[in-house]
């Protein structure tokens, strides 16, 4: 896997948030049971900037905690059975499943972990297992959906011991 994790604010997050990072990406991969080594872009950023990508994307002009692009279409949520069908799905030169982009506001994630009542690590946790499941094909727009993908954010932290 190759994982690039980039730090672009200058809010400091007290916690040490690479192997966390890498640690929920591997148990999300795991759990979706993705065949592929796989090459994935994370981005620590800001409320400004990520509001700057939020209204340019997806005509939200407000921030948001995190920001999913996934590199993959999928017929079914999951499903990786034809992701070989498309070469521009790889990487040239390592052959890794080019998986997406994930964009956290660093701020959101202190202030939401105040507002919900539990650690940093674990918001931060949280955002990224959500993430992780966006850039599997899944999505949380009707209530069904929702209800799937909340069970399976938990499945992943539970797995890691990472509870409210």
């Amino acid at each position: 896997m190759t994982l690039h994790i980039e730090y672009e604010t200058d809010i400091k997050l007290d916690l040490d948030y690479r192997p966390l990072i890498e640690k929920v990406v591997n148990a999300a991969l795991d759990y979706v049971n993705c065949p592929y080594e796989i090459e994935l872009n994370v981005i620590l950023s800001d409320n400004a900037a990520i509001q700057e990508i939020n209204k340019e994307y997806r005509n939200i002009d407000a921030p948001t905690d995190v920001l999913s692009f996934p590199f993959i279409e999928y017929a079914e949520p999951g499903d990786f059975s034809n992701v070989e069908d498309y070469d521009d799905n790889f990487h040239p030169e390592t052959g890794e499943l080019l998986f997406g982009d994930i964009i956290v506001s660093v701020e959101k994630v202190m202030s939401q972990a105040k507002e919900y009542g539990h650690t940093i690590e674990r918001e931060l946790a949280f955002l990224i297992a959500h993430s992780m499941l966006h850039l599997s094909g899944y999505d949380h727009m009707e209530d069904e959906e929702r209800v799937i993908m909340e069970q399976k954010q938990s499945e992943i932290l539970e797995t890691l011991g990472i509870t409210r």
